[in-house]
């Protein structure tokens, strides 16, 4: 089975021309460092050296900051660092985030030149007021325009949502995933929004301006937008902020952040659908079997999804069934 493997480089608030009013981007990355050439060749080669053997597809992925609003000598520092790699077929491609309002269609021919395959846009809304609100600096037609060129140029697109903005709702929420799956993305995640330390959000919270969704309501809107993108056969590839010391410790203010977010998102889903099953037998104890991979959500984060039926049923057991696949699942009657 091939393996996918990303080489991270962050590049913290490099040629961000707006302040978003949650970004404090050394808070939500744990990185201060701007990374040299000579930094991008050690980090790529200490990867390189750490992956297993076998069958592997290997992206270069410059994250954070807007790497096409660096300086251009800046950006072909980094890109003609990266060719002997993939001269060598070491990595396979490079992967970048941007902002929308910096994309052009000779910006974008010069990167795919350069072996760029993967542009990544912070979307976070496709709601004006809600982008206004957010000190984005760009509108909604900003991001159709870029996605249509990144597309057009035959580069895979990514766009990057964000829940719980100021101004926003669950609808505009589902409304910006619709816009990403109109528009032609392969790939999204999908951030909750958190009050951080230093930013212009913390401050609209202490004045209680702004107020940041629940834990629950997070796994909720996480759980129905991402049932969406999977319907539409988009790649979610990351469901939460990585965790990081700064979250965990004095950087987060307040908000929906958890380290095992994701895991409570998969878990709801599955609660979701069992929610919605018609077919319970009536008998006091019950297995539930479902794919291998899907096993441990479908049991829920700490059991809950079990806990659950077991308010239903006296005992409640799980199998993996290699025969299922997805969220399909059987249920049964235990025999004892």
């Amino acid at each position: 089975m091939l393996r996918h493997y990303n080489i991270p480089v962050f590049l913290p608030e490099l040629a961000c021309p707006h302040r978003c009013v949650f970004c404090n981007q050394t808070s939500i990355s744990g990185m201060q460092h701007i990374p040299t050439t000579d930094d991008l060749r050690t980090i790529v080669e200490s990867h390189l050296s750490s992956f297993k053997p076998g069958e592997k597809s290997i992206e270069l992925a410059f994250f954070g900051g807007n790497f096409t609003g660096l300086p251009e000598k800046m950006q072909l520092e980094y890109l003609q660092e990266a060719q002997p790699w993939l001269a060598s077929g070491k990595i396979q491609g490079i992967r970048l985030s941007t902002r929308p309002d910096y994309i052009s269609h000779t910006q974008v021919r010069k990167l795919k030149a350069m072996g760029v395959t993967h542009i990544e846009l912070g979307a976070q809304s496709t709601d004006d007021e809600v982008l206004q609100k957010s000190g984005r600096g760009h509108n909604r037609e900003a991001i159709e325009k870029a996605s249509a060129i990144i597309r057009e140029a035959g580069l895979v697109l990514g766009l990057q949502m964000m829940i719980g903005l100021p101004g926003d709702s669950l609808e505009k929420s589902l409304k910006t995933a619709t816009d990403i799956i109109r528009w032609g993305a392969e790939e999204t995640r999908i951030y909750p929004c958190l009050v951080v330390r230093d930013t212009v959000l913390e401050t609209l919270y202490k004045k209680q301006n702004y107020q940041p969704l629940s834990l629950s309501e997070a796994i909720e809107q996480a759980a129905i937008i991402y049932t969406k993108f999977e319907t539409a056969g988009l790649k979610v590839l990351r469901i939460g902020l990585h965790a990081s010391d700064d979250l965990n410790g004095s950087a987060l203010i307040a908000g929906p952040y958890h380290p095992n977010f994701a895991e409570m998102v998969f878990s709801k889903i599955w609660l979701q659908q069992f929610e919605a099953f018609k077919h319970w037998p009536e008998t006091p104890n019950i297995l539930i079997q479902c794919a291998p991979s899907h096993l441990n959500h479908a049991v829920g984060y700490k059991a809950l999804n079990k806990k659950w039926l077991l308010q239903r049923y006296i005992k409640v057991r799980f199998m993996a069934d290699s025969s299922l696949s997805g969220r399909q699942f059987k249920v049964q009657k235990l025999l004892l």
